[in-house]
C-alpha cells in the first residue's frame, strides 16, 4: 500500500474515533474497518499521527471533558461517563497527565471565553501526554514519533 492510501485508511480510523469516542471501541473493531490486523493498525496509525489509537482516543475523551467541565453544570463523575471512561480515578489520574491540572482546577478556571469553537479547540487541545508538564518534556522517553527525531542528536 503507497504512503496515500495508508494515510487515508488511517485518517478513516482517527475520524471513527472522533465519531464514537464516547462508545467502548477496541482494537479488533477498528482494524476491522480498514482491514487489517490490530498489531498492524497499531504500528500504522502510531507512525502516521505519532500516537497509538487508544492514546488519542484517551486525549480526544479529556478534550471532550476539559469543554463540558467549563462549559456545563454538570459534576465530574457524570462528565466522566458522558465522554467515555468508567472509572472516576482513571479519568481523574489521565485527565491530570495530559492537561497538567485537576478536571476540579480546570473547572475552577471558570467559563469558556466566547469564540469560534474551531479556534477555542485548537487552542486548548493537549498536544500530547509527554508536555503536560515540564519534566515530561525534556524525558528521554516520548509517544510521538515526532518529538523522538527532534531529541536525536
Amino acid at each position: 500500500m503507497n504512503r496515500e492510501a495508508t494515510n487515508r485508511t488511517m485518517l478513516r480510523v482517527r475520524d471513527t474515533i472522533d465519531r464514537h469516542y464516547a462508545q467502548e471501541l477496541d482494537l479488533s473493531t477498528l482494524a476491522a474497518l480498514v482491514p487489517v490486523s490490530p498489531d498492524h493498525l497499531v504500528r500504522t496509525f502510531r507512525s502516521v499521527f505519532g500516537e497509538t489509537p487508544h492514546r488519542y482516543l484517551q486525549r480526544r475523551r479529556v478534550e471532550r471533558a476539559m469543554v463540558l467541565l467549563r462549559s456545563s453544570d454538570d459534576d465530574v463523575l457524570r462528565i466522566c461517563h458522558a465522554v467515555g471512561f468508567t472509572s472516576l480515578g482513571t479519568f481523574g489520574r489521565l485527565f491530570t497527565a495530559i492537561v497538567g491540572e485537576s478536571p476540579t482546577a480546570h473547572r475552577a478556571r471558570g467559563p469558556l471565553p466566547p469564540t469560534h469553537g474551531c479556534f477555542a479547540m485548537a487552542w486548548g487541545r493537549p498536544a500530547s501526554f509527554a508536555e503536560a508538564s515540564p519534566a515530561a518534556a525534556t524525558a528521554e522517553t516520548s509517544i510521538s514519533e515526532k518529538r523522538r527525531d527532534r531529541n536525536a542528536p
